[in-house]
């Protein structure tokens, strides 16, 4: 199924000839019949001589609800473009002849309506008007019909060039990924939320779990419907209307996406090629604000460009956009910029989820330009990059390919020695990590580079918290585990249950500390199981050294005043545990009596073992847990 577009200047005849053609008052709001002047969008359906149904949003024409217009446009497999023969090319006709070049619909049908009203010398002018103006557009060479919606000539030859037109267009493709743009969203009595739009890029089914973008809201469809007949499932390029349970109208804004779960992610930002239409008045300088409008949504952003001060019009370039609003887009998506009177220019996404760059650098440039016209290995390549771990699900997202084509694009990578996965092959699945080459040596060299400023300021520490490192690699929980075992199988860093450590590293003492050593283990085994307090241990060694020790196992600190050598440790903790399985229990001064010690020592041992989960404390006794 395809949808067609309406584009036009405002009472050029439009919805009369929508009426016409399929029977439906495209203008549903009571304001529209009052002033005889679409406002919003209006949606119609056909059937062609062919056979074909079709689906038609009709956009408002006045310059005041251009942004409307922009609403209802992205979606559309064929403009019909609608000039009245008795004016001629207006402004808006050539405001939405700029967008319909903007957004590349190619496919097109002029309809120079009121044929009526003029004698048949004026009307050749004006197709020839007409057919000047579509020269430097995507519809150039558009077949041009003169109709009248009143007497309901060239009616029959419109329809027979739609059918034309549409047989040669290619039909949307089922990447697997749906989204729907909410152009309607409203509640229908006994049913609930409905939101309308265009479905792209995959198939909708009752049942199927879906999510609302940029909120992120999970809800479940309980209807579809085209063309107000019910489908069990809605294909791409349709006009569909999807029931939605739990959620609320005031939940969704147009420009909202119904999507599948889990796979578009929401941007504050995006790399694009931007050009500028011919007509605007004035170059547009960096860091200039505009409105972004992409599919049905609209949001101000700051335009940065990434090559020169300034474009000017006509011409292209690389930019960012930083948006004010999150947007659920692709890469490959097409936009709208305007400043608030007019249409300045628009694009394509190249990078969904750029990082910021240097203006005028020529790598990132280059990067972009891979990006937009690159093979398929190349496009996966490139958004990989030097980039950390990056999951196979969100890999797939950013290339915006169909997943079969990417998925054999990265088994070609592979092969090739250019990627890998973190994890084991029979262990894949979406959220697998996914890098290259390049960014497995970065990667390492940042890992590497952290753990050796932390052996240099901490020399006498076995490692690096494992928490800490990966906060600073900043990955993710399952890619810095996968990391972390393959630097380990590298022979790179080494680990435990909580530390890493470049494998190179020792803790080694110089010869004041290790005479300080000799001095603090002579004095804990003079008397073991009462050792020297924190002040006494200081005057020994320094205390680094001691928590060196407590680290390598040489020593074991049991609260924060009391610190036994291991051995001694090791000794009474045995003969308090044989002392519970013969007596089944154990007081703090039996403890003390049992080690001829003091009853601070006991307790703390005590207390250290009952956090160790070697003892439980019951009124004043222990017993074994």
């Amino acid at each position: 199924m395809f949808v067609i577009g309406t584009a036009g200047h405002v009472d050029h005849g439009k919805s009369t000839l929508i009426k016409a053609l399929t029977g439906i008052d495209p203008d549903r709001l009571r304001e529209e019949k009052e002033r005889g002047m679409t406002i919003d969008l209006g949606f119609a359906w056909l059937r062609l001589p062919s056979g074909k149904e079709v689906s038609i949003v009709d956009v408002p024409g006045h310059e005041r609800f251009v942004k409307n217009m922009l609403a209802g446009v992205g979606g559309i497999d064929l403009a019909l473009l609608v000039v009245a023969a008795d004016e001629g090319v207006m402004p808006q006709t050539r405001e939405h002849l700029d967008i319909i070049d903007l957004l590349r619909i190619k496919n097109g049908v002029v309809a120079i309506t009121k044929k009526d009203l003029v004698e048949e010398d004026w009307l050749g002018l004006v197709m020839e008007e007409v057919g000047e103006r579509l020269k430097a557009t995507s519809l150039s060479g558009a077949p041009m019909v003169p109709v009248s919606a009143i007497t309901e000539e060239g009616l029959p030859q419109l329809l027979a060039a739609l059918d034309d037109r549409l047989a040669v267009a290619t039909p949307r493709p089922d990447l697997g990924k749906p989204r729907l743009s909410v152009d309607r969203a409203f509640t229908v009595a006994g049913f609930g939320t409905v939101v309308t739009g265009t479905l792209i890029d995959g198939s909708l089914k009752i049942g199927q779990e879906v999510e609302v973008l940029p909120k992120g809201l999970k809800s479940r469809i309980r209807g579809l419907q085209t063309h107000k007949h019910k489908v069990d499932v809605a294909q791409p390029g349709t006009r569909v209307a999807i029931n939605l349970a739990s959620l609320a109208v005031v939940d969704i804004q147009r420009g909202d996406v119904v999507t599948s779960p889990g796979w578009l992610i929401p941007t504050r930002a995006f790399d694009a090629r931007l050009r500028l239409v011919p007509g605007v008045p004035r170059p547009v300088a960096h860091n200039a604000e505009v409105s972004v409008h992409a599919g049905a949504a609209e949001t101000e952003a700051r335009l940065l460009l990434l090559e020169g001060s300034e474009v000017r019009p006509g011409q292209s370039t690389w930019a960012q956009l930083r948006l004010a609003q999150p947007l659920a887009i692709a890469k490959g998506d097409f936009f709208v910029l305007r400043f608030p009177s007019a249409t300045i220019g628009g694009g394509q996404v190249v990078d969904p989820h750029p990082r910021r760059h240097k203006r005028g650098q020529r790598a990132v440039l280059e990067a972009l330009e891979t990006m937009e016209k690159g093979t398929p290995e190349e496009i996966v390549l490139q958004a990989l990059g030097k980039e950390p771990p990056v999951e196979l699900a969100a890999l797939l997202s950013r290339c915006n390919l169909p997943e079969p084509e990417a998925g054999a694009a990265l088994g070609r990578l592979v092969a090739q020695g250019q990627v890998f996965f973190t994890s084991k092959e029979d262990a894949l699945g979406p959220k697998t990590s996914v890098i290259s080459y390049q960014g497995w040596a970065e990667l390492t060299a940042r890992a590497r580079d952290i753990l050796s400023s932390y052996h240099q300021a901490y020399p006498l520490r076995r490692g690096m918290a494992k928490e800490e490192l990966k906060s600073r690699l900043g990955l993710p929980p399952r890619a810095f585990l996968e990391s972390l075992a393959r630097w380990n199988q590298e022979g790179e860093i080494a680990e435990d249950a909580t530390l890493a450590w470049l494998s190179g590293h020792r803790v080694t003492f110089t010869p004041p500390q290790e005479k300080g050593i000799e001095r603090l283990v002579a004095a804990l085994s003079a008397d073991p199981y009462s050792p020297p307090g924190p002040a006494e241990l200081a005057t020994l060694v320094e205390p680094q050294v001691l928590e060196a020790l407590i680290e390598r196992g040489e020593l074991v600190r049991v609260s924060e005043s009391v610190v036994f050598l291991a051995s001694a440790y090791k000794e009474m903790v045995d003969r308090i545990v044989a002392h519970l399985k013969q007596h089944g229990k154990i007081t703090a001064a039996e403890v003390r009596d049992l080690f001829n010690t003091s009853r601070k020592y006991a307790i703390g041992l005590l207390e250290h073992l009952d956090d160790a989960k070697v003892t439980r404390r019951v009124g004043d006794e222990r017993v074994l847990r």
